[in-house]
């Protein structure tokens, strides 16, 4: 009874001590999540720069060739997705017209009249007209939420440059105050972390790639517009394990419904499912080291605490952010 008394209390502790960590990112949640965003990236963009910088380039050329280049190529991929999305309207508008009139002859099938449809019809334009105000002031909202981002991205890029540039100094300079004991293990653990850490991102948006090109054949193939951004948005949603290409999936499947109707919408669910199970089953375990890789419930338990305290942006670090604490307690660093 004596070491469970002590035990609880210091879980209890260790709970304290997480509470408030919580909220002190909470209320600096801008800051914090454009310094994980910045992690991330320089995870993805540190081997590069190691790369070029082992061959003779001068660091600070390598940083600024890696930076620029993926730079561009994120941003490239945004850019191109938005553009696909507005170019491909007005054949989704004709689509939505064609399902439309489909959908009214299967309901009249059924019984439901078109003066039935005619009224909800209405009845649904009268309610956008009368909601009108709080509509625009969502939009606000949303312009509002979009200039936050956008410092926030910035933010996140000035971040980066300094972790991609400089990473393990500014590491060892934050663990100098700390015994040198302390701090021998400390800096070890920190370099392990980053390690899987780039590991699991370099990984992951391997995976992702494959997600993305897998569903997108399937949507080029049974005809479903938009195949290009709705194959980007599939790649942009694998960074959130497990569910992340699967629920953007089912927005090709709403998109195949509307535009093709019920038989190709099923096709798609099961191109969906197909490329997930190649993944869950194969791709990862192939792809990603023993050292990284978290069991299932674990991962859904994370992104769904994740996604519960912090939203998408929880959902998305919560593996990433489990990965580093893995390896951070691991008992020594992997092999290159």
């Amino acid at each position: 009874m004596g070491r469970l008394t002590l035990r609880c209390v210091q879980l209890v502790v260790i709970a304290v001590a997480v509470w408030v960590v919580g909220q002190i990112l909470g209320r600096i949640a801008f800051v914090a999540v454009s310094a994980a965003v910045a992690v991330l990236l320089a995870a993805l963009f540190v081997p590069g720069v190691r790369l070029l910088a082992d061959r003779g380039v001068p660091r600070w050329l390598a940083t600024l060739v890696v930076l620029l280049a993926g730079l561009v190529l994120l941003g490239g991929l945004v850019a191109f997705m938005v553009g696909s999305v507005i170019n491909g309207l007005p054949d989704l508008g004709a689509r939505l017209t064609e399902s439309y009139d489909q959908l009214r002859g299967w309901l009249t099938g059924l019984g439901v009249s078109g003066e039935q449809l005619d009224r909800m019809l209405t009845e649904a334009k009268d309610w956008v007209a009368t909601n009108r105000a709080s509509l625009l002031s969502g939009v606000w909202g949303v312009v509002s939420t979009a200039g936050t981002l956008l410092g926030g991205l910035v933010l996140a890029i000035f971040l980066l440059i300094f972790f991609v540039h400089d990473g393990r100094r500014l590491w060892r300079g934050a663990v100098r105050p700390l015994a040198p004991a302390t701090r021998e293990r400390v800096t070890a653990a920190g370099e392990r972390a980053f390690h899987d850490l780039t590991s699991y991102v370099r990984t992951t948006m391997v995976v992702a790639l494959i997600d993305a090109v897998g569903i997108g054949l399937g949507l080029w193939i049974t005809g479903v517009p938009l195949v290009l951004p709705l194959a980007g948005l599939v790649f942009l949603g694998a960074f959130i394990p497990l569910i992340g290409a699967f629920a953007s999936g089912l927005v090709a499947v709403l998109i195949a419904l509307v535009t093709q109707g019920p038989v190709v919408a099923l096709i798609i669910v099961g191109v969906v499912v197909l490329v997930q199970q190649l993944e869950g089953n194969l791709l990862e375990p192939l792809l990603m080291s023993h050292s990284v890789r978290l069991h299932p419930v674990a991962v859904i338990l994370g992104v769904a605490i994740g996604a519960e305290l912090a939203g998408v942006v929880g959902a998305l670090l919560a593996v990433p952010v489990m990965t580093t604490l893995r390896a951070a307690t691991a008992p020594s660093l992997p092999p290159e």
